[in-house]
């Protein structure tokens, strides 16, 4: 049952058709998910009355639905965030940059205002995002597919170097923050990713991409904040 006090992450996690109403809403459901509904409404001066309406259209049965990851394996999980999210990110980042840079050199002279610190934010962005897919590939998702497995043979809880898995999550949530700051200001300084009377197609094709980047990331955010990391806490408090 959707409630007005429900958290939005909630939501998300219980209803993945959730996300796209969230989107047309500009409603952030993966750093900002621990909010209430009617509270993240408010603040975006919507009425609640209406996102709901929509989430419960949304939750109508329908043919192509997506996947309900709360009740997948850890495994499924973490193979699909690598194969839809990560290496999404690993493809469109570099092609980003090429556009960025392209961009910049046509267009400097008349709008470096917007570009020069875009560009910056972005290339911070792009170097932390590259980092983050590579600790949790090699750190902490194959610990978490461990302690499932360890679950499902009796076994307890694996060894790991970093302690607890709630301290790599940790990182990554801060990191995920992190991320949202910048996506924030990338926006802020396009005027919601308006492009300029005088854009070539490249130009046009870089705010195309970065408003795909937002919206692939918010999806990433969501799938790791409200179900992976809560449910991998979950399992390694039920290991100890």
């Amino acid at each position: 049952m959707i409630t007005s006090q429900k958290t939005v992450g909630e939501i998300a996690a219980e209803m993945p058709a959730a996300v796209k109403v969230f989107e047309k809403y500009n409603i952030d459901y993966c750093c900002g998910g621990k909010l209430p509904l009617a509270e993240a409404c408010a603040e975006r001066g919507i009425a609640h009355e209406a996102v709901i309406g929509d989430l419960e259209q949304a939750a109508a049965p329908r043919t192509g639905d997506s996947r309900n990851w709360a009740s997948a394996s850890l495994r499924e999980l973490t193979a699909h965030i690598i194969r839809t999210h990560h290496e999404y990110l690993k493809s469109e980042l570099p092609e980003l940059a090429r556009k960025m840079s392209k961009v910049r050199q046509a267009h400097g002279e008349r709008h470096g205002g917007v570009l020069a610190p875009l560009e910056e934010v972005f290339q911070d962005l792009k170097a932390e995002l590259e980092s983050h897919l590579m600790k949790e590939e090699m750190v902490l998702f194959p610990l978490i597919e461990q302690m499932e497995a360890a679950q499902k043979s009796g076994g307890s809880l694996p060894a790991a170097h970093c302690g607890s898995v709630n301290n790599p999550i940790r990182v990554m949530e801060h990191e995920h923050d992190s991320a949202g700051q910048a996506l924030a200001r990338m926006r802020e300084l396009t005027g919601g990713y308006a492009v300029p009377a005088d854009a070539c197609n490249t130009y046009r094709a870089l705010y195309h991409g970065f408003g795909e980047l937002e919206t692939d990331l918010h999806q990433h955010i969501h799938l790791e904040n409200n179900i992976l990391f809560p449910r991998a806490s979950r399992l390694e408090a039920e290991l100890a």
